[in-house]
Order: C-alpha cells, then sequence, then structure tokens
C-alpha cells in the first residue's frame, strides 16, 4: 500500500509544479492587428444625371426615381452604368431604387462592390431594405 501513497505523492507534486509555473510564467503579448485605413465619408454625387442627358441634370428626387424606373427596363451598358452612378446619390429613396432596378437585372454583384466600396450605414441600410423587397 506504501508504493501507491508513494505514486500518488509524485503524480500530486507532478501536477502542483506543472499549476504553479502555468500560474507564474511570463505571458506572451497579444498581438496588436494593423489599424484600419480610415474611409472616406460619404459625398454625394448628383452628376450621374447627366448622363442620361443635359435635360435631367437638375431632376429632383422624385423625377430622379422615376428616371431609374424608366431606365431599368433597358437592357443596354449606358443604362446599366447610369444605375450603377445612382447608387451615389444623396438621396436614400434614389438610391435604394437603383439597387433594386440593378438587383432585378441579376447585377447584385455590381451592388455587393459598391458596398466593398462604400461599407457604412447607408450601404447597410440600403441592403437590407434591398433583401426585403425581394
Amino acid at each position: 500500500m506504501t508504493i501507491v501513497y508513494v505514486v500518488l505523492g509524485a503524480v500530486f507534486l507532478v501536477g502542483a509544479a506543472i499549476g504553479l509555473y502555468a500560474w507564474l510564467a511570463p505571458r506572451r503579448e497579444a498581438s496588436q492587428p494593423p489599424p484600419a485605413e480610415p474611409i472616406a465619408p460619404f459625398e454625394p454625387n448628383l452628376s450621374w444625371t447627366t448622363e442620361a442627358g443635359d435635360e435631367f441634370a437638375g431632376l429632383n428626387e422624385s423625377a430622379r426615381c422615376d428616371l431609374i424606373f424608366a431606365v431599368s427596363d433597358l437592357n443596354d451598358e449606358r443604362s446599366a452604368r447610369l444605375l450603377e452612378h445612382a447608387l451615389d446619390d444623396p438621396s436614400d429613396a434614389v438610391a435604394l431604387a437603383a439597387a433594386h432596378a440593378l438587383a432585378r437585372r441579376g447585377a447584385s454583384d455590381t451592388i455587393a462592390a459598391y458596398v466593398q466600396r462604400r461599407p457604412g450605414e447607408r450601404a447597410d441600410r440600403i441592403v437590407s431594405t434591398l433583401a426585403l423587397l425581394q
């Protein structure tokens, strides 16, 4: 029976030594991730309407939405570029209309690229509202 007590005592001493080392050992410093580059603030761009023509350059918000929905049925490169530029409109309604038109066209990659270029609350709001519409 004495050998059993000796083995148990040795196991206890080894466990205590390991625990003591783990408690007193120097800690490795946590590595800090590199600081993220600051994101430029969103700057509204109303110049996208000039691509539709000079007569559309001074449209109000509802007229710009009407323009988006009128252009959304055209299947050419110029209208796709206009819809992509409309995502930068200062009005959330116009930007959402453009995102909806692009999604209906199957250009979800264009919307994803916009969200990558302009992350933030506005892009998140457009994406979440667009998800509700689909």
